[in-house]
């Protein structure tokens, strides 16, 4: 696993230099047919990381958001795949606000066994694999373990959507009691927020697909946390025929007992 998982890190960061050439341009931004934006840098981040992949692990089959048409009937045959966002906040993107991520994960038996967010910007790369504990390096840094905060009723840090914000979320804010910090930041690095003891919670209110959440699901798992839907059932892939998530929930400290304030 330690081997895959430096594999898909190397492979993230060159989808990152693929995406960053693109950002700086003066780009073009067309809808999907669900209106979701595309740009170029989604398709060449695609490319790159689904032809590593391929050439990495022959035998394990790719699912990518760019080609999310392969139908349940096939997948549910699939005992483990990579699963990947090849640029994760494409709002963010546009926006040039810098919090934009590529997502890869390996999922084994419905549940990730690998994860890897790379942010292209920041040159950060969030990493982990099952047994194994999730990281953060820097550009020429070292690896730094990271463990989720133990959580406390005064002082909590809740991580919120930049650009996917709703009235659930602020419902959801208001049940954590006045002495509370939000923190609002684009694509998962709100999952890193938590993996690595900024954040206690970030809850997820409407539509995502399982490429958002899965390589952030192991690297909070293996930081100590947990990723839940909101019956607190640990979140599962490629189970269904719809690649789109329930609304779930990403704890630090599952000890504090979040099953009272929800």
């Amino acid at each position: 696993m330690s081997e895959l998982t430096e594999a898909a890190a190397t492979i993230a960061r060159e989808a990152a230099e693929k995406i960053m050439e693109v950002y700086v341009t003066d780009f073009e931004v067309r809808n999907k047919t669900d209106r979701s934006p595309l740009t170029r840098a989604d398709m060449a981040s695609h490319d790159v990381i689904c032809s590593r992949l391929a050439g990495l692990t022959p035998d394990i089959p790719v699912l990518s958001e760019e080609s999310a048409h392969i139908p349940y009937s096939t997948r549910k045959t699939w005992d483990q795949y990579w699963l990947v966002d090849p640029l994760d906040g494409t709002r963010e993107f546009i926006k040039r606000n810098n919090e934009f991520t590529v997502n890869i994960a390996l999922i084994r038996d419905n549940y990730p066994v690998l994860g890897v967010i790379y942010a292209p910007v920041k040159g950060l790369c969030y990493y982990a694999a099952r047994n194994e504990g999730a990281y953060k390096q820097g550009n020429g840094t070292a690896h730094l373990r990271l463990r989720v905060k133990t959580s406390r009723d005064d002082s909590l840090v809740i991580a919120g959507s930049r650009s996917h914000g709703n009235k659930r979320q602020q419902a959801f804010f208001g049940k954590m009691g006045e002495r509370v910090e939000t923190i609002a930041i684009g694509s998962s690095l709100k999952f890193c927020l938590v993996a690595e003891g900024v954040a206690d919670i970030y809850a997820r209110f409407g539509p995502t697909s399982e490429w958002d959440s899965a390589a952030g699901q192991c690297i909070v798992e293996e930081a100590g946390g947990k990723v839940t839907d909101t019956g607190f059932n640990r979140l599962r892939y490629n189970a269904k025929e719809s690649l789109i998530n329930p609304d779930f929930l990403v704890f630090a400290d599952p000890a504090f007992g979040w099953e009272r304030r929800l």
